[in-house]
């Protein structure tokens, strides 16, 4: 069975959106002022130890975007590690290589990927995406590298829903920048 894990960028203030410079908030590329060495270092062991990529569209489009024309250990394990897209708006068959566009039951078709045998399965960005994981219970570990910045307002990776939903933390990794990745694991 593979684990799923949410890996994402946060504000202090619970902000997502934008991190790298996508020209949708105002406050765009709020990560690279914190990125160094030690941070990239756990962003390329996070990767190289997963075995696929789960994005929804709008994540899938910026990697799509930008990926293929880097260089590097990084981006050679993205761009030739499988990628699930949830998607009902792109064509199939989708452009970058090894890409595999998911429809119809998100969760269940998530429940299949998770049923295989490997690796674990990354999901960055893909607020949407993140949202229905989380209230169909298939997240299997959050992995919340939050930086020491307020942007005021974007999207945020948790739904706004009634449903109460516990975690264990199992971990706390500080960087020198101040960035710290807070690991959980549901209760």
């Amino acid at each position: 069975m593979s684990k799923l894990i949410v890996t994402q960028f946060l504000t202090l203030d619970g902000v997502m959106e934008a991190p790298g410079g996508e020209p949708t908030h105002p406050h765009t590329g709020w990560v690279i002022d914190y990125l160094g060495p030690e941070e990239l270092k756990f962003k390329l062991d996070e990767t190289l130890q997963a075995e696929s990529h789960l994005l929804g569209r709008v994540t899938y489009e910026s990697f799509a975007g930008a990926w293929p024309h880097r260089e590097g250990e990084l981006a050679e394990k993205i761009n030739a590690m499988p990628k699930y897209v949830v998607t009902t708006t792109l064509p199939d068959p989708l452009a970058w290589n090894n890409s595999t566009a998911i429809r119809g039951d998100i969760p269940g078709e998530v429940r299949k990927l998770k049923a295989r045998d490997g690796g674990p399965i990354l999901v960055a960005g893909s607020a949407t995406l993140v949202h229905t994981l989380i209230e169909n219970d298939l997240v299997d570990e959050l992995r919340l590298m939050v930086f020491p910045v307020l942007v005021g307002g974007g999207l945020r990776p948790f739904p706004e829903s009634c449903m109460k939903k516990r975690f264990t933390p199992t971990g706390v990794r500080t960087f020198d920048s101040g960035v710290a990745v807070h690991t959980y694991v549901p209760a």
